[in-house]
């Protein structure tokens, strides 16, 4: 073969193979750009990342009307060096101080042991939620108790500790919501969410501190016993006896007040229903059984939700853990979607502020070890988020009186 014959082979060879290698690397892109072009779920609404926690896992937040926000952290195995913390210049620091965040068994009722919740009221209060049961452990005499902190001074003003009427040796106080208007100083709700006892209601007279238990073990409060949640597509169960998958079971948890105070809305978080029943018989601690019980209305199902909140239009918020979304009910009953994305993961407390959005800690309980065979799946940072909702939070305030 003559140089110019080999010459134009080897030109010709050349060109089929670039062809060739053309050809698999537009076959290659274009597998590439389908895929990228393939449906995916869609998200639905707007949230944003508030906070991001490195450290223990949150559970409640709390947005006052001043524009403080707050969180707590309570003490389920994490190292919790503090249990209530607020959120300043991007950090979280020890709330009120660090002295009354560290447990201290000699004074169990002075000392914060273990906070599920917190509220802030209308007046910038925070009100702190202290179960005192560490690791779902039964709460420690003298420990379960409600604190009120005047945020103007950051001090302490008023602490409520629950006795042994109303607290069991199993409760585990999960939730309040508050109503201003009766007594002398007002009236808050309490779930006892036990995962071990009987679930029910609680109801507490701020003035005289005493305290009530209603809807003991009633079916609305306990949940539904065999109800197993499927979250990110996997069953979510403790292991029973023999390593056996066994249901994981808590009773009423969310709570959330109906515009005008005349209903309580709760749910088990071992349930998809809401329910609610008419604070008028709740009130009354002498109020028969029957007609407290009478009141109680199954309103379907919302999905799946820890917490709860409503704002002063009458809607009422709750988180739906299985599909990663915030939901609303509408005042006609209705529910809607506001949010949906895979970085909701596990929406656990929710908090309406003043500047009309609505706050919500994402924090991955399903992933806990307990849940999952012993091993920790959570992958931090755990996060605050929020979405606008252009609504008020509901303040139930005793009318102001005429001169």
């Amino acid at each position: 073969m003559t140089f110019g014959r080999y010459a134009a082979a080897a030109a010709a060879a050349s060109a089929a193979a670039l062809a060739v290698w053309a050809g698999l690397a537009h076959a290659q892109t274009a597998t590439h750009d389908d895929a990228l072009a393939l449906p995916k779920e869609r998200s639905i609404g707007h949230i944003e990342p508030v906070h991001e926690f490195y450290g223990a896992m949150p559970s409640g937040v709390a947005k006052a009307p001043n524009g403080r926000l707050f969180v707590n952290y309570p003490r389920w195995g994490d190292d919790v060096p503090f249990t209530v913390g607020e959120i300043v210049d991007g950090h979280v620091v020890p709330y009120p101080n660090a002295r009354i965040n560290r447990p201290d068994p000699m004074h169990p009722g002075t000392t914060l042991l273990s906070v599920q919740n917190i509220v802030a009221d209308y007046r910038n209060r925070l009100w702190i939620l202290d179960t005192a049961a560490p690791k779902f452990a039964p709460p420690v005499q003298g420990g379960a108790k409600l604190v009120a902190v005047d945020l103007a001074t950051d001090k302490v003003v008023k602490t409520i500790v629950f006795e042994p009427n109303v607290l069991l040796p199993m409760s585990y106080i999960d939730d309040v919501r508050f109503d201003f208007r009766y007594g002398k100083e007002g009236v808050a709700y309490l779930s006892d969410s036990s995962p071990a006892g009987p679930g029910g209601i609680i109801v507490v007279d701020l003035a005289s501190g005493d305290a009530w238990r209603t809807l003991e073990a009633h079916p609305a409060t306990q949940g539904d016993p065999a109800f197993i949640p499927v979250v990110e597509g996997i069953e979510m169960t403790e292991d029973g006896p023999g390593g056996k998958p066994a249901p994981a079971h808590f009773a009423a948890d969310g709570l959330a007040l109906s515009a005008d105070g005349n209903i309580l809305y709760f749910s088990p978080l071992s349930s998809r229903h809401l329910y609610s029943v008419a604070t008028q018989f709740l009130r009354d601690r002498h109020a028969d059984d029957g007609e407290v019980e009478a009141s109680v209305r199954d309103l379907g199902e919302k999905g799946a939700s820890d917490g709860l909140a409503s704002d002063a239009d009458g809607a009422v918020y709750a988180g739906d853990y299985e599909r990663n979304s915030i939901r609303k009910m509408l005042p006609d009953g209705t529910w809607v979607t506001i949010a949906h994305d895979p970085r909701i993961l596990w929406p656990d407390a929710l908090s309406i502020g003043t500047d009309g959005y609505l706050y919500f800690t994402a924090n991955q309980l399903n992933r806990q070890a307990q849940f999952n065979h012993g091993r920790d799946l959570r992958k931090k940072p755990y996060t605050l988020f929020r979405i606008r909702i252009n609504a008020q939070p509901l303040e139930l305030k005793p009318q102001a009186s005429t001169p």
